[in-house]
């Protein structure tokens, strides 16, 4: 189990979920970042899996203490997000992370849904990011203006559902293309059968058991090949 800690972030201070490895040694980090609904249980899991896979996780908490129950509810909190903000937040825990001894500044970012977004963007902004994974990310980019150029020498990971049309739909490709001309590089999964938020077993609705553990496979092992030790 983690804990909520407090952070430097730009001179401020934000406050995120933190979960460590129980062992001692090398551990890479990562920053979560939540879906729309804000840092709810699910997200808090997925850093306790994190942690037991050999990473220390740092989920900020962009909405600062606010949780969305209901998809109008969670829109309206998405559209209120002051992206500066959340820049600070992001780019602050990347700095905290990268500070751990443990981590030997390797850090990484896993976002989903308008986390995966935000994760693609925080890769584009912070330097210390050098390996990205978005799960269905919500595209378009336009409160973000990510500066893509930023991705040379980095990798992206992008875990895509059917129903939004996976790596054929626009905002992927372009996201595709614009990384690799800056000289980064992409990779694209499609999971057949899927809709938006399949990784995520709190709502049954959409959840799908086999793309889920597929797609946490590869990211696992992207994460390790790029960042640090198994």
């Amino acid at each position: 189990m983690g804990e909520t800690i407090s952070y430097q972030s730009n001179g401020g201070t934000s406050e995120g979920y933190l979960a460590v490895p129980g062992h001692s040694g090398d551990a890479p980090g990562v920053v979560l970042i939540q879906e729309w609904w804000g840092l709810v249980g699910h997200i808090t899991s997925v850093a306790d899996r994190l942690a037991s896979a050999g990473f220390v996780a740092l989920a900020p908490d962009l909405y600062h203490g606010r949780q969305a129950r209901e998809p109008d509810e969670a829109q309206k909190m998405l559209m209120g997000l002051a992206m500066d903000q959340a820049a600070k937040d992001m780019e602050g825990a990347a700095s905290y992370l990268a500070t751990r001894p443990e981590t030997g500044g390797a850090v990484g970012a896993v976002g989903f849904c308008m986390g995966g977004s935000l994760a693609l963007w925080a890769g584009s902004l912070a330097q210390l990011i050098t390996a990205v994974v978005a799960y269905y990310p919500a595209i378009p980019w336009e409160r973000m203006q990510p500066s893509w150029q930023n991705y040379s020498g980095k990798a992206a990971l992008i875990h895509t559902d059917e129903d939004e049309g996976g790596s054929g739909a626009a905002g992927i490709q372009e996201a595709v293309r614009l990384i690799t001309d800056a000289g980064g590089q992409v990779t694209v999964h499609d999971y057949a059968g899927t809709q938006h938020a399949f990784f995520n077993d709190d709502r049954p609705e959409v959840y799908n058991a086999a793309a889920a553990t597929l797609s946490w496979d590869r990211t696992l092992t992207f994460l390790h090949d790029r960042l640090g030790p198994r």
